[in-house]
């Protein structure tokens, strides 16, 4: 499933670059007549735009019509917004811009996140930049993976951040909890996101040290905001790959419903795969999104999906000399995510509620034996947020919210069932001492009904400002999560997790070019902890030994971060370094170790370049990960052996073509283009005697396709790049 939604993505793309008809352009400088190198220009209430170059000018398309609001701004000058009448399909604009010297939006805090979005000054990534990053295949998680702060794990699906595991990232949607952000998971092989990047206008991803509006994640949130109307264009999208096919409408910005078809069996045919797949993946889904003005300030925005998807394979019998045995899963999920959002006093006051519900039911079958995992989540949330200061640059909110949750596992005559109701409620406020110093400070509490407890955790940010490009921030907080539901199916007598963390770190942003270093160190404490006569290595087994919260864990180190997209004309390329020293006593570990899932150094280089004669875009990703700690009875120290290194090289190439008045998009990825066998751990016979490597589904995959878009005003752009 992992490539599954890629040609989607490529769609989508194509579909947000080219649809301008109007080219804007013109020039910015200040009072003095001085040019504005790297003003920002941009339609009010959209995502065109553009920033000036060397002489001030820009240029860029756009699709909006009648009367609009142009805005102008520059770090250091008024704001200035120029109410315009487009038409005609060019025009020009000049800007003047004043001194603003109470202008206090000049430093961002960014201790412990990486911005994807379009609205951010300090832009790391963007939605396009997920699609167009080869060995990614359009997945959120896949790409996040190749930041700073996280490590791959290749047989198992989440964000891995810093030293903690997938069940300490979560993942956010408008400021709701996604119960099931992946496809669900098979043993050893690693799931998808559900989510096509341009459901999202900005993602951000925490390393640490996130915003007290979230909880229950003692490492990292992956939040994202869904896009606002983009277009009031209608139009169609019809799509076929190696993995199915699939079509999708859009009715005037307002409506959106798709329907997909997954068959991977002619995929699985063109590779070589390690696994036997009895029953290729296989299934059905459909989604419906709708965006409506209920007012002239309230904005309703609506997503629901349905997948219904299953497989067979057979996975090897460790204490049968690698015979295989049957695990066959049929997956059916639903999920509905519903916010409403009203601001009033001219914008300084906003008012956010949101509801949403998920159901996922997996009926599975190891071997000869049934089983079953069910869980349900339904959350309401409200937050109210007002702003002030005399450029509305500071800001307070506060929230509440509740979940109701329920989970089952049956697996032959077991069965075991939770009910937890949890609330929470905070309040932030972001403020600004001078023009050089920002400060975010939060608190926030929770209770949860499971375990009959509640925590109060303070959070804190701080950014100066060095230099007109640079800054320092720093952020500090406790982060407290409620056990996993394993333990917590046998020992309910368990109390909250805790991670304290402290983040310093440096950026430097100028002329498309960024470069960022960030210190780390994470102190865990009341780590679930089990205890057993002897240490059983399967990771999917179910705990039987008593349990307490007497586990402790740290983990430091440091990530380096540089992107350059001004170099190489129409390219762009980023290098990342992480290193990580961690050690935990938790699980059924009997000492302190470094766990499984971790890794000392993560290095990735990515480079895109867009070829503008023949509409092509051409990627290109390399990646080097130092070997993972396993699990050898023979040797004394605990988790003492390393794998070997995991090494990767992938490409991705697509081409736009206008065939009366449609958009062909065909594209193509290959991931591991040279076979590296890769390893990532070992599974074991349960006397311990016998090993077995967990390898990729396959050492090298290629995907390829072609979509469709159908659309009034489609438009291929004759000159430029597509915005990467």
């Amino acid at each position: 499933m992992k490539l599954l939604l890629l040609p989607f993505a490529f769609l989508f793309a194509f579909i947000e670059t080219v649809g301008g008809q109007t080219i804007i352009s013109g020039k910015v400088t200040d009072r003095k007549g001085d040019i504005l190198i790297g003003a920002s220009i941009s339609i009010r209430g959209s995502y065109d735009g553009a920033t000036a170059d060397t002489l001030g000018q820009f240029s860029f398309r756009t699709r909006k019509k009648d009367s609009v609001v142009v805005a102008a701004s520059y770090i250091g000058y008024e704001t200035e917004l120029r109410k315009v009448l487009i038409a005609g399909p060019t025009m020009e604009i000049n800007f003047r811009l004043k001194d603003a010297f109470n202008e206090l939006n000049t430093v961002t805090i960014t201790a412990g996140t990486f911005e994807a979005s379009d609205s951010k000054r300090m832009v790391m990534l963007r939605p396009l930049d997920i699609v167009t990053t080869a060995s990614g295949g359009a997945d959120i998680t896949a790409v996040m993976q190749l930041l700073p702060g996280a490590n791959r794990v290749g047989e198992q699906e989440g964000l891995f951040v810093r030293g903690g595991s997938a069940n300490e990232t979560k993942t956010v949607i408008d400021g709701m909890i996604v119960q099931n952000p992946f496809f669900s998971s098979t043993p050893d092989v690693p799931q998808r996101g559900r989510f096509t990047p341009f459901m999202f206008k900005g993602m951000a991803f925490s390393t640490g040290g996130y915003s007290a509006q979230y909880g229950q994640a003692l490492s990292s949130v992956l939040l994202l905001d869904t896009q606002d109307k983009v277009s009031d264009e209608s139009s169609t999208n019809v799509i076929a790959h190696l993995a199915g096919v699939g079509v999708g409408y859009t009715h005037k910005g307002v409506v959106t419903g798709q329907l997909y078809y997954t068959n991977l069996a002619p995929f699985l045919k063109l590779i070589k795969t390690n696994i036997d797949f009895v029953k290729p993946p296989q299934g059905f889904g459909s989604s419906l999104s709708v965006y409506q003005n209920l007012s002239k300030n309230g904005v309703l925005k609506m997503y629901a999906t349905y997948s219904d998807n299953d497989n067979a394979l057979g996975l090897p019998n460790y204490d049968n000399g690698g015979k295989t045995y049957l695990f066959s899963l049929r997956n059916r999920n639903f999920f509905t995510n519903n916010t409403y959002k009203v601001n009033f006093d001219e914008g300084k006051w906003t008012w956010q509620s949101g509801f949403s519900y998920s159901n996922n039911s997996d009926n599975i079958t190891i071997g000869e034996t049934p089983g079953d995992r069910k869980d349900e989540r339904a959350q309401v949330r409200t937050v109210l947020k007002r702003l002030w200061g005399a450029n509305m640059e500071n800001s307070v909110l506060a929230g509440v919210e509740y979940h109701n949750i329920q989970n089952s596992n049956v697996f032959g005559v077991n069965e075991a069932r939770l009910q937890e109701n949890y609330s929470g409620a905070f309040a932030e406020s972001e403020f600004y001492l001078s023009t050089k110093l920002a400060v975010r400070a939060g608190l926030r509490g929770e209770y949860t009904s499971i375990i009959d407890k509640a925590n109060i955790s303070p959070r804190i940010s701080l950014a100066y400002k060095t230099s007109q490009y640079s800054q320092v921030s720093f952020a500090t907080g406790q982060f407290y999560q409620t056990p996993e539901k394993n333990y917590l199916f046998l020992n309910k007598n368990l109390g909250y997790e805790l991670a304290n963390h402290f983040i310093l770190n440096y950026q430097i942003s100028k002329n498309d070019r960024t470069f960022r270093i960030e210190a780390f160190d994470k102190d865990y404490k009341n780590l679930v902890r089990e205890y057993q006569n002897t240490f059983d290595p399967n990771p999917f087994r179910f705990p039987t030994g008593p349990t307490d919260n007497g586990g402790f864990g740290n983990a430091y180190g440091f990530d380096v971060f540089f992107r350059d997209k001004k170099s190489v004309k129409a390219g762009d390329f980023w290098v990342t370094y992480s290193y990580l020293n961690t050690k935990r006593l938790f699980q059924n570990y009997p000492v302190e170790a470094m766990p499984t899932f971790s890794t000392a150094h993560n290095f990735s280089v990515v480079y895109k370049q867009f070829v503008p004669q023949i509409g092509s875009n051409f990627g290109i990703i390399y990646t080097y990960t130092s070997g993972r700690p396993y699990f050898d009875a023979a040797n004394p120290v605990f988790l003492g052996d390393r794998t070997k290194a995991f090494t990767n090289v992938s490409i991705a190439a697509s081409h736009i073509r206008a065939i009366k008045g449609s958009f062909l998009v065909f594209f193509l990825t290959i991931d591991n283009v040279l076979g590296r066998r890769n390893e990532f751990g070992f599974r074991y016979s349960s006397d311990g005697q016998s090993r077995f490597p967990v390898i990729p589904v396959a050492y090298r995959t290629l995907f390829f396709g072609v979509s469709m878009n159908i659309s009034s005003n489609a438009e291929v752009p004759k000159e430029g790049k597509l915005d990467l």
